[in-house]
């Protein structure tokens, strides 16, 4: 019973096109179809009334996809008149049109159309066979091919279906990427931007040239949070243009994605001094991997300057070796009490190790504060996230 209403309760599928050129020639070339067949064959019992039952419910493809269940209903039951009049059932090859709308009601139809309708075509067959107007031999044919346009529609629906899922799939790994991105370098530069403020504040009366200082640096983060902030805006708006169909005339721009050197720039001397070391040769290293060794860098940091209580320094060491490159940041304040659950910062950064076949862990460290640390292949292997 679940499987039968999970199939009557199947939406129709949101991707219906509209209505276009073709389809238009597609009702003229089975209009033509029929008046040729028509007067090539004058043998065909009533021909001209069989003629004119295609001219008449031809019409009916223009709308197959908005009103499936519908326009099979009005082909199958008023072809049914001539057929009851002739006293056997269509002949003529231009028939043959109904077997799209068959097609299109398990194409585009709902679960319940889908259902209603088959059962309607079914019911036709089996009173034109209970009428005389079918053999069995024609019977067990006609079913062999209403499967086949059944099973095509089917076929096609769930193709499309799979395809929406991926894209669907693609759009959400994607928007959280950005997330990641926007929290590490909003999270960052803010950061950086209130302890320079604190910093000021504290000596703008004793010595202004320091408060100064502190008014230059907030303005250079400030800077450097806008342009990164615009590169993410740029990479939005043209990953958005072609799902809208929207041109600009012009490819839009990306700025390059922070790389391992980067790191060195974290250095910092308001207090708590970040400290930054890197060891061996970054060549070898990826720029994928190179980018979320900084980007988890950028977010350990800016953690450390908010949560270490005394702390009076952070060390950031990047240790590129044969086969991965180990990152490892930690600050020596006392041991905070940091949240059950994760916040978003550490969820992102194990994101982004796992996304490139690394590990990260985080928790206290044992000579005091708190540690970062994580290992990433050099070529930035993709595993699986969790």
């Amino acid at each position: 019973m679940s499987a039968i209403r999970s199939v009557w309760d199947e939406p129709r599928p949101a991707d219906v096109p509209a209505r276009a050129w073709w389809d238009w020639a597609l009702v003229g070339v089975f209009v033509a179809a029929a008046v040729i067949e028509g007067i090539a064959r004058p043998d065909v019992p009533g021909r001209w009334l069989q003629v004119a039952t295609v001219v008449l419910l031809a019409p009916t493809l223009l709308w197959r996809r908005t009103y499936p269940l519908l326009m099979v209903a009005v082909a199958f039951v008023v072809s049914g008149v001539p057929a009851v009049l002739l006293g056997r059932e269509l002949d003529l090859g231009g028939a043959v049109f109904m077997l799209v709308l068959a097609y299109a009601l398990f194409r585009w139809g709902s679960g319940r159309a889908m259902v209603l309708g088959g059962a309607l075509i079914l019911a036709k067959v089996g009173v034109n066979a209970a009428l005389g107007f079918l053999s069995w031999t024609d019977v067990a044919a006609g079913l062999v091919i209403l499967s086949a346009a059944f099973a095509l529609g089917l076929a096609f629906r769930y193709r499309a279906g799979a395809r929406r899922r991926e894209r669907e799939q693609v759009a959400l790994l994607e928007r959280e990427r950005l997330a990641r991105d926007l929290h590490d370098v909003v999270g960052h530069h803010v950061s950086a931007v209130a302890v320079r403020a604190q910093a000021g504040l504290a000596v703008s009366r004793t010595d202004p040239t320091a408060a100064v200082e502190a008014l230059r640096v907030i303005e250079g983060e400030a800077t450097r949070a806008l342009a990164e902030m615009r590169t993410l805006v740029r990479a939005l708006r043209s990953d958005e243009a072609p799902a809208a169909g929207a041109t600009t005339g012009a490819p839009v721009e990306r700025g390059p994605g922070p790389t391992l050197a980067d790191v060195e720039r974290l250095a910092d001397t308001a207090a708590p001094p970040v400290r930054v070391v890197v060891e061996g040769d970054p060549g070898p290293v990826s720029a994928a991997v190179g980018s979320a060794v900084h980007r988890i860098a950028q977010e350990s940091v800016t953690n450390a300057r908010r949560h270490a209580r005394g702390a009076s320094g952070i060390a950031v060491l990047v240790t590129v070796r044969d086969q991965d490159v180990r990152l490892h940041v930690s600050d020596d304040g006392a041991t905070p009490a940091r949240p059950a659950r994760d916040g978003y910062g550490l969820a992102g950064m194990r994101e982004r190790a796992a996304l490139l076949g690394g590990t990260l862990s985080a928790g206290p460290d044992d000579a005091g504060g708190w540690a970062v640390e994580a290992v990433l292949p050099l070529t930035g292997k993709p595993g699986r996230p969790a």
